[in-house]
């Protein structure tokens, strides 16, 4: 009998999506990526085209699968990992979207959260979902669709329309579309929509009921490792989908993050530290609470969470809007020009500020300006900009969890840039890791998939795949540590509430 030796992967991200093949350690026999169009109709707003996505997704398995000489058999599985929160609708008969994909970074929403929030607070719902009200999640991007789009709401009320995050899109579609295609989620992405009970883990109908959307449109929610369905289309036809996770909650299953109190901070288009609580711990100092991860039939696992907007996006807004830089990877560079910030500071709250703040009405700045700045300071302050944004959620992290963490693990599109690792170590005063293999939220999303199937054959297999390769430690004096600090802390103060008054005229 012919035993499959690789696991495949798909890693569907803001700006690009990718598909992996990975043998049984977790390393990556061959990949193929490609980026997708970000769509900005006005000021805060952002979209991406679903169908885009999806030829790209189509695209990127059948290029991955023939640059690795393998035969479909010699597959197991694949999994998906998906950018979260990220919202569309479409037509369950035609399998077409009502509209662009309403992208997680997007604030349009930002007045039904002030409405929603007006009598019971920001967290009136956080004890159930584990979620402030914020323009982050699901749910209220969902509603203003059906609110917005042309016969949206009648439609979804007949039954004729289905919701999902991109892991839902693309199962539906990759299971066969119309007639075939599997309509279902997973248990870490259904926790951040905003409409699922933290604790029963299904869609609750009191939320559904405010929010006026209609259960008939939600996906089924699962596991995050079983077999969903098996692919229909693309070189890989009759290949079984078996693992789906939102992509942080993959990084933490790929960081081998098993056991309560393991952590990982992913540096992308935003940062996302997570860490492993095992059971549900809502946060009282502005972390959110989120389901790490459940594999088959076992109970779910938590984590508290701390979200960050805009890290790495920065460095592309830096490249695209300013001009600063030609490609990205020539910021550390430019940032190493210079000895310091200049007393530079730059905080990117512009889809608002997330985690421990909630500040929907935050705008970004840049401040400490004078004739002295270059542009070699600003591109510092912007890598900067990164570690000091994680130190604040750490610290709130720690706070929660009631005691320190000693090591940070790291992983992501940033963790090659040598200047900021070291700044993230110093400003932590903490020692921060990177691993081996850098792609951990494809290897999670892979680990899940291969649990399914009994292609790994236990959590401490995983675990032993997880090699160091770099460990940065604190070098930094401690009084220059608390100086940068206190002004990074001045700066985020500075860009609180900056809408609130266009706020209140449009609510």
């Amino acid at each position: 009998m012919h035993e499959p030796a690789y696991v495949g992967a798909l890693d569907q991200g803001t700006t690009s999506t990718r598909f992996l093949i990975l043998d049984r350690s977790g390393h990556v026999l061959s990949s193929a990526q490609q980026e997708h169009t970000q769509i900005y109709p006005q000021p805060g707003w952002l979209e991406h085209n679903p169908l885009e996505i999806l030829e790209r997704t189509r695209t990127v398995i059948d290029l991955a699968f023939q640059r690795s000489n393998l035969l479909p058999r010699d597959i197991a599985a694949i999994g998906i990992t998906n950018q979260r929160e990220t919202t569309v609708v479409w037509n369950r008969h035609t399998g077409a979207p009502v509209s662009n994909a309403i992208v997680w970074q997007d604030t349009r929403t930002a007045d039904a959260v002030a409405r929603y929030a007006a009598s019971e607070g920001q967290d009136r719902f956080r004890a159930k979902t584990g979620l402030p009200l914020s323009t982050y999640f699901s749910a209220l991007k969902l509603q203003w669709i059906l609110d917005h789009c042309a016969d949206a709401r009648i439609d979804a009320e007949r039954g004729d329309l289905l919701f999902g995050n991109m892991d839902s899109f693309l199962l539906w579609h990759l299971t066969g579309g119309p007639g075939s295609g599997i309509h279902a989620t997973d248990v870490t992405n259904a926790s951040r929509t905003q409409l699922m009970d933290l604790h029963t883990l299904d869609w609750d109908p009191g939320l559904l009921a405010l929010f006026g959307i209609p259960r008939a449109m939600l996906p089924v929610i699962r596991s995050s490792s079983e077999v969903y369905g098996s692919l229909a289309v693309t070189a890989l036809a009759g290949v079984p989908i078996a693992g789906i996770l939102g992509d942080q909650q993959a990084a933490l299953v790929g960081q081998a993050c098993f056991r309560p109190g393991e952590a990982k901070n992913t540096y992308g288009t935003g940062c996302f530290l997570l860490m492993n609580t095992g059971e549900a711990r809502v946060s009282h100092h502005g972390l959110l609470t989120t389901v790490a991860y459940r594999f088959g039939a076992q109970p779910a696992c938590y984590a508290l969470e701390g979200s960050i907007a805009i890290t790495g996006a920065l460095v592309q807004w830096l490249r695209d809007n300013l001009g600063i830089l030609e490609r990205s990877d020539q910021i550390e560079s430019l940032a190493s020009s210079v000895p310091d910030n200049g007393g530079v500071y730059f905080v990117p709250a512009f889809s608002g500020l997330y985690a421990p703040y909630w500040k929907d009405s935050a705008r970004g700045l840049i401040v400490g300006l004078t004739r002295f700045t270059t542009r070699a300071h600003i591109a510092r302050a912007a890598l900067e900009a990164t570690a000091f944004q994680t130190h604040d959620v750490l610290k709130a992290m720690e706070q929660d969890a009631g005691f320190p963490l000693t090591r940070l693990r790291t992983d992501g599109g940033m963790v090659g840039n040598e200047l900021l690792m070291q700044f993230q170590a110093d400003i932590l005063q903490r020692e921060v890791l990177r691993p081996a293999m850098r792609e951990t939220t494809a290897l999670g999303a892979a680990y899940a998939a291969g649990l399914a199937i009994g292609f790994y054959g236990s959590l401490d297999e995983l675990t032993a795949n997880w090699r160091i390769d770099k460990i940065w430690t604190p070098s930094m004096p401690t009084s220059d540590r608390d100086r940068l600090s206190r002004r990074w802390k001045k700066a985020v103060e500075r860009s609180f509430d900056w809408l609130d008054d266009e706020l209140h005229i449009r609510s």
